[in-house]
Parts: structure tokens; sequence; C-alpha cells
């Protein structure tokens, strides 16, 4: 307690006491003034020792909360100083992380640097001897030139022209060994890398060889319903298309009803609602209607779900909600027979692996890998090829550019620049090409192995062409005399181009160029 407020405690006790000194006296005086006197001034002496009580115990406390005040002060100083020690340590131990990694990065670009300097000395050097070269090619085309004109009295015209075929023979055997040179180096370094990354992929997913189909017939009971279906003047299948949708075929089939529709989703709503009628028995346009809601409920439901756990099956929690649902579409989208929403799930797993084998970022991979094929739930609705519609779908809803370059050129409507991109078209390729996982029929079948033979046959040199292995593998067979061994490693190379430019199929073809001279004499 403050010392100024102790005094003043006093004082004001000191007044109350003459205060009752002096009424008790002027009261008393008459009776007993002596006594009321002398008790008065006990009573002041009792105020005067108590108020000097009071102020002792008041210095004390005081005191006290003196000293419990500077012991709190010490103690906060002592904290402060201890936060404020550990942040500079903290602060000193920062900086000297950032100092190691400017220092790092510092000798890594020394190191660039001094690579560069070298490979710019290399390129110098080799543009040194390539314009030596090319000055002594000068020379001896000159010389050549020179000579034809002076032994066959050849004119300048015709000693070019020869020339010129000379130089194209000889450019022709030079790219073709080189051709073989290069493939031979680069299959050896690269096979077997690429083999264990497929390899191992597949390995892992290991997916079944699903085939699901779009349900396009409904069975019933007995034809008896299929009068009901068709209703009164037709009343009741007009309401069901309209409603749905879809056509409804109602032929000599027997206990078989048709649905058709471009629309994957539509023809199953249309399919449910029409099982949903027949096993309810009341067929008449209210119930068409209340059966359709029903269904439609039922699909879309169905549809998120699909959505959700393909979305989960790979790990990609963070996709826009119309993605999700435009995904779970795929569903009841087949392709070649193949679930559509099934491939693109492990293509997601393919690509995943072989980024992890190659140091990418495997997520990355598998969402691109997910929604490679988005834009066939919708291709039947917007003009344009799927892998354009499905990168434009997911460039609307806020996907990365990696993703929809991806997207976009996993079918070459555009070059690949990413490793991603990549790895996509790969994974793709081996989901689509692994045995039994599409189905192809018959015409679409010849026709792509027609096509593969009439590609090689326009060919100068070529006598006769064999697609072979299902289309995986052409071989030509060509006229000896009109081709030589450099220009069918040059030809092989280009009927392979012209496939890769003309042709949509799935996995790889091997084209083999084989040229053969065959001498036949008889003895009699």
């Amino acid at each position: 307690m403050d010392p100024i407020v102790v005094v003043i405690l006093v004082v004001a006790a000191l007044a109350v006491g003459a205060a009752l000194g002096f009424v008790v006296t002027r009261f008393v005086l008459s009776t007993n003034a002596k006594n009321a006197i002398a008790g008065a001034e006990r009573t002041v002496k009792d105020a005067m020792a108590s108020a000097e009580r009071t102020v002792k115990d008041a210095e004390k406390q005081a005191e006290t909360l003196k000293r419990e005040a500077l012991v709190e002060a010490k103690d906060a100083a002592y904290h402060i100083k201890q936060e404020a020690d550990q942040e500079a340590a903290e602060g000193r131990k920062e900086i000297k992380s950032l100092e190691n990694r400017l220092l790092q990065r510092e000798e890594g670009l020394d190191k660039r640097v001094a690579s560069l300097d070298a490979r710019e000395h290399q390129l110098s050097s080799m543009s040194g001897q390539l314009e030596r070269k090319q000055k002594d090619l000068d020379e001896a085309l000159a010389s050549a030139q020179d000579d034809l004109e002076r032994i066959a009295q050849m004119t300048p015209d015709d000693a070019r022209k020869a020339l010129l075929d000379r130089v194209r023979d000889e450019v022709t055997r030079e790219a073709a060994v080189i051709i073989r040179d290069s493939e031979q180096q680069t299959r050896n370094e690269a096979d077997k890398k690429a083999r264990e990354i497929l390899s191992l992929a597949i390995q892992r997913v290991a997916a079944d060889h699903t085939s699901e189909h779009t349900v396009s017939s409904v069975n019933i009971p007995s034809d008896d319903l299929k009068g009901r279906i068709i209703g009164r003047e037709g009343r009741n299948i007009r309401t069901f298309e309209q409603i749905t949708g879809i056509n409804l075929i109602i032929d000599d089939t027997p206990e078989v009803v048709i649905i058709s529709s471009f629309d994957p989703v539509r023809r199953e709503i249309g399919r449910i609602t029409l099982e949903n009628l027949i096993a309810d028995g009341r067929i008449h346009p209210a119930r068409i209607e209340d059966m359709f809601n029903k269904a439609t409920d039922l699909v879309m439901q169905q549809v998120q779900e699909a959505g959700n756990q393909a979305a989960f099956d790979t790990g990609i929690h963070d996709l826009h909600p119309e993605l999700v649902k435009t995904l779970g579409r795929l569903k009841f989208r087949t392709s070649y027979g193949q679930n559509v929403l099934d491939h693109s799930l492990e293509v997601a797993y393919l690509a995943g692996v072989m980024a992890s084998e190659l140091g990418l970022d495997p997520t990355l991979a598998k969402r691109a890998g997910l929604l490679h094929d988005l834009g066939k739930a919708i291709d039947h609705e917007v003009e344009g090829s799927h892998a354009v519609i499905g990168a434009d779908l997911a460039r609307r809803f806020g996907e990365i550019p990696e993703v929809v370059h991806a997207i976009e050129a996993h079918h070459g409507d555009v070059e690949p620049s990413t490793v991603v991109a990549v790895l996509i078209q790969a994974a793709d390729a081996i989901s689509a090409a692994r045995p039994g996982a599409r189905r192809e029929t018959i015409e679409s079948y010849i026709k792509r192995l027609e096509k593969l033979e009439s590609i090689a046959n326009a060919h100068k040199g070529v006598e006769k062409t064999y697609a072979m292995q299902a289309g995986r593998e052409v071989r030509v067979m060509v006229e000896p005399d009109a081709i030589s061994d450099s220009e069918a490693v040059v030809l092989a190379h280009e009927i392979a181009r012209q496939i890769e430019d003309e042709m949509q199929y799935p996995g790889q073809i091997k084209v083999l160029v084989i040229r053969e001279s065959r001498s036949v004499g008889y003895a009699k």
C-alpha cells in the first residue's frame, strides 16, 4: 500500500477520535465529566496506537509488494531476454542455411557454366570440321566435274546430272548406314529400360480384361406386353420416346424390346424406366413420367458415385464437381467393348507407375490419365474429337495446363511437349492394345489391314505386301533390282512414318522390308 494513503488514513482516524471525544465529553459532562474525559483520553490513546499499528502494517505490506513487483520485473526481463536470444539463434541458423543454399546454387551455376563453355568449345570445333569438310566436298565436286568433262567429253549439264546421281546414291547409302547405326545404338540403350518400366507398370496394375457391354435390349415376360407398351394408337410409346429422348424399337423378336440412343446415360435411364414399368404393370403416360424421374435420380446418383469412387481410387481429391460428374458418365460409355471409366483408371495407374520409375510426379500423371478420355462422355453433344473436347472441358473447370495439354495430345491432335503427355500416350496405348481389352468389328479390322497394305504398295519398288499378326506387323517384299539394301532401310522408315500420319491404331505396328535375290538353275 502507498505510504501517503496510510498517512491520510491515520490522520482521518485521529480526527474521528477527536470528534468522538468531543461528543462524549459534551453529553456526559454534566453527570461524570472527569470519567468521560479520562475515557476520551484513553480512547484517543487507543486510536493513536491503532493508527501506529496500521501504519506499520501498511509499511510492511508496501515493502512486500515492492519486493514482489521487483521479482516479477526481473522474471519478465529474464524471459524477454531468453526469447530474444532464442529468436536471434534461429535467425542466425536460418541465415546460415540460406548461405549454404546460396553456396550450393553458386557451385551448381559454376558447373553449368563450365559445362556450357565445354559444349560451346566442342560445337565450335565441330563447326570448323564441318566447314573444312564442306570445303573439301566442294573441291572434290569441282575436280570430279572437270574430270568428267575431260574424260567423258560430257556437257556441263550432263556431267552435273551424273555427278548428282552419284552423290545421291552415296548420300542414300550413308543415310541408311547412319539410320541403322543410330537405331542399333538407341535400341541397345533404351529397349532394356523401356521394357523394364513397361513390364513393371503392367505387372503392378494387372487389371482385369474387362469388357462391360451397354445394354440395348430389354427382356419382357411375354409378347402381350408389347401392345401395352405401344398403347392405344401409339400413345404410350410416343410419350416414352418424348420423355426419355431415346428410340424404342418393337419388332417381331420374341420377348425382346430394343432401345436405341447415342447417349449411353440416356439409354441407361430409358432401360431402367422400361424395366420398372414392366415390373409395375401399369403403363400409361403419367406412370411413364413418374418412372422416368425415379430412373433419372437413380442413374445420376450412380454417375456421381462412380465419379467419386474413381477419384478416390486414384487419390485425387480436388477435382471440380462438374469434372467428377462428367467422369462418372463414362461408367456407361464403352469403346470397342472396353468400359471407358475402367480404361481411364487403368491408364491413370499405368501412367503413375511409369512416372514414379522415371522420377516424375505420379499424382500429376494419374490426374492426366484419369481425365484423358473425359471428352467421350459428351462427344455425342459437342462437335470435334474427344481429345479436344475433353481438353476444353478441363480447361473450363480450372485444370492445370500440364493436364489439359496431356488430354489434348494423347491422340496426336497436338504435338506432345511434356513428358507427362508422352506417358499418357504410352499408357493409353498399353491399356488399349493388351490382349482381350478391346473388340473390333470384322469390317473395321479388314479395312485397317487393307489400308496398311495400300500404304506400303504405293511406294516405288514394292512387289508385294502382307499385313500379319492382326495388323501389328507389315511385311513388304521389294524388287531387288529396283531397291538397294540402303534404300530398303529408308523405305521402312518412310512407310512407318506414313502409317503414323494417316492411320489410327492401338499399340504399335512393325514394318519389315524384305529384299532378296534368287537365281534358279536346272541340271539336265
